[in-house]
C-alpha cells in the first residue's frame, strides 16, 4: 500500500514542480508523514528528482524549444553547486539554511512584481557573472535543503528573458544536474530505502510527463500568479513546519 502512495506522491509533486517548481511541498511532508526517516526521504526526492527531471527535459529537448548547447552550459555549474550543497550540508546547522530558505524565497516573491520578468521574451541562456553565480547558488541551496530550488530557478529565467517553456526545460535540467550531485552524497552514506526510493521515482516520471505538457497549454500571463501562490506556500510551510 505505502508503495502505491509514494507513486501518487511523486506523480503529484512532480507535475507541480515541473510547472512551477514547490513539488517538496507535496512530497517531503507527505513521506515525513508515512514515517520515513528524514533523511531518506529528502534523499528518496533526489534520486528521484534526478530521473524525472531528465525526463522532463527530454521532451522538451525533442520540441526544440531548448538547445543542447544551453543545457551542456547549465549542467557543470549546477551540478558543482549540489555536490557543494551535499558538503556542506554535513556541517551547516539546519536553522541557518532555514532562515536562509525564507529570505530568498521572500526576496524572490517581492522581485516578482518588479520590472517585466513575465517569461514574455524569447532570449537564449547565456552564462555571465550574475547568471552563472545564480545557478551556482541555487544548486548549493538544492543541495543542502532543496524545497523552493525550481521555484528560485524559474524567477531567475524569468528575469533574464527566457520563455517560459525554456525556463522549464533549462530548471528541469539544472534539477537534474543538482539532485545527482547530491544523489551522490545520500547513496554513499547509505540514507536510501530503494524500494520506497523506486516507487516515488516512478512516480515522478509519470508526473513529469504531464507537467510538461500541461506548461505547453500555459499562457505566459498565467504562470506568474501560480509561480507567486507556489513561493507563499513554500514559505508557510517552512515557516510552520520548522518553527511552529
Amino acid at each position: 500500500m505505502e508503495y502505491i502512495m509514494l507513486y501518487f506522491i511523486g506523480f503529484a509533486a512532480t507535475t507541480l514542480g515541473t510547472l512551477a517548481g514547490g513539488g517538496g511541498l507535496i512530497s517531503l511532508p507527505a513521506m515525513l508523514l508515512m514515517g520515513l526517516p528524514v533523511h531518506s526521504a529528502i534523499g528518496a526526492n533526489k534520486v528521484s528528482n534526478t530521473v524525472s527531471s531528465f525526463s522532463s527535459f527530454l521532451v522538451i529537448y525533442k520540441n526544440k524549444e531548448v538547445t543542447v548547447k544551453e543545457a551542456l552550459t547549465v549542467v557543470p555549474i549546477s551540478l558543482a553547486g549540489g555536490i557543494t550543497g551535499g558538503v556542506i550540508a554535513s556541517f551547516l546547522k539546519e536553522e541557518w539554511m532555514i532562515v536562509i530558505a525564507i529570505v530568498l524565497l521572500t526576496f524572490a516573491f517581492i522581485t516578482s512584481f518588479l520590472g517585466k520578468a513575465d517569461f514574455d521574451g524569447n532570449e537564449p541562456f547565456r552564462v555571465t557573472k550574475k547568471s552563472a553565480s545564480s545557478l551556482y547558488g541555487i544548486g548549493i541551496y538544492d543541495g543542502v535543503f532543496g524545497p523552493g530550488s525550481g521555484t528560485l530557478a524559474l524567477y531567475l529565467y524569468a528575469r533574464l528573458q527566457v520563455s517560459y517553456l525554456r525556463a522549464v526545460g533549462l530548471s528541469r535540467i539544472m534539477i537534474f544536474s543538482s539532485c545527482f550531485g547530491a544523489s551522490i552524497s545520500y547513496i554513499s552514506t547509505g540514507k536510501i530505502i530503494w524500494p520506497l526510493t523506486i516507487a516515488l521515482m516512478l512516480g515522478s516520471i509519470s508526473g513529469a510527463q504531464l507537467g510538461v505538457r500541461l506548461a505547453r497549454k500555459l499562457k505566459s500571463e498565467h504562470v506568474k500568479p501560480i509561480l507567486r501562490t507556489v513561493t507563499v506556500l513554500l514559505i508557510m510551510q517552512i515557516v510552520v513546519e520548522y518553527f511552529g
